[in-house]
């Protein structure tokens, strides 16, 4: 597991995750789970469950989407080191 800390949300790549590529933010009580696409965009995860708790509030997801995008290639870097 590796982790990032950007503006007050923590981003974490587990070893033994799954594809496709995505981290996991971590910022005001809530999870939410973002996909690191391959043409250099982000976005909410396709599963029901990609913000956890599912009532977390939209600016906070926003800002987690936001810092994402901000710091892709940092994220995307995380997710190789752990998953080649």
């Amino acid at each position: 597991m590796g982790s990032l800390r950007f503006d007050g949300v923590r981003f974490t790549a587990y070893t033994m995750d799954h594809a496709p590529r995505h981290v996991h933010g971590f910022y005001a009580g809530i999870e939410v789970i973002v996909d690191l696409r391959r043409d250099g965009t982000v976005a909410l995860a396709r599963r029901s469950d990609a913000i956890r708790p599912g009532n977390g509030s939209k600016a906070d997801v926003r800002h987690v989407l936001t810092l994402a995008a901000r710091h892709f290639d940092k994220l995307v870097s995380l997710w190789e080191k752990h998953h080649g």
